[in-house]
Parts: C-alpha cells; sequence; structure tokens
C-alpha cells in the first residue's frame, strides 16, 4: 500500500517546519518502526529548515511510503546545488548552521540532490528498519 502527504510551504514560514513534521508524523503513525520514523521526523525538519531559510520561494515537500520504504522529497525553485560538509571536515561545535545535509548524509538509508529545470530536489529514503 502506498501512502503520502505533500505540502507547499511558503518561503521564510519556519512555522511551516513543525506543521510539516506534524503531517508526517501522522502519515507514519501505522509505520512499523516508531525509530525510523523519529528519524524521519528530524531529517524532513533539517530539509525544510534548509529550503525556507536558503530560498525565498518556499518549497514543496512530499513524503510516500511503498513497500515499507519511506522517501521524502524537498524541492526549491532557486537555482545552485548545496553542497554538505566533508566527512573529514565536520562542522565546528560553535558553527549555528551548516549540521542539516551532514545528518542526512550520516543517518539516511539513501539520499541525494537532483537538479531540476528550475530549482533542486533534496531527498532521502528510510528502509523501514532503524538508521
Amino acid at each position: 500500500m502506498m501512502r503520502g502527504l505533500r505540502r507547499r510551504v511558503g518561503g521564510a514560514d519556519l512555522a511551516a517546519v513543525p506543521e510539516v513534521r506534524h503531517a508526517l508524523r501522522e502519515m507514519l503513525r501505522h509505520w512499523q518502526e516508531r525509530d525510523s520514523a523519529a528519524v524521519a521526523e528530524l531529517l524532513i525538519s533539517e530539509l525544510v529548515t534548509n529550503a525556507l531559510v536558503h530560498t525565498d520561494d518556499g518549497a514543496v515537500v512530499t513524503a510516500t511510503i511503498a513497500d515499507s520504504r519511506l522517501r521524502v522529497e524537498v524541492r526549491d525553485f532557486v537555482a545552485g546545488v548545496p553542497t554538505p560538509p566533508a566527512p573529514e571536515r565536520p562542522v565546528p561545535d560553535d558553527a549555528t548552521h551548516g549540521r542539516g545535509l551532514a545528518l542526512v548524509r550520516s543517518l539516511a538509508d539513501d539520499w541525494g540532490i537532483r537538479a531540476r529545470p528550475v530549482g533542486k530536489v533534496v531527498w532521502f529514503e528510510l528502509n523501514g528498519e532503524a538508521a
């Protein structure tokens, strides 16, 4: 069975972050893996926050579950592809930003960034097993 979520979030509206996290939590309420659901909430918060902080045009958030695999995509409408910090160069402890994509890289089972004709999609997948 495939379940899904789709939300448009406005630019610079950081109140949308907990709203999207809550919507994902509701979608995942019957998902088998509670540990993976908690990771999914953290990662969607990071990606939505990045999209809202670094763009003015908002974003479209989609989440789907198929065959116990969760896929979350956050699409923005601004050119440019972010580069996560290299694992050998971690973000300094006193930095106030720069950890979002590093968290996604370390906790997701798979993830990536795909350029679009307008903007980009940053996505992650969790397998329904604790990450």
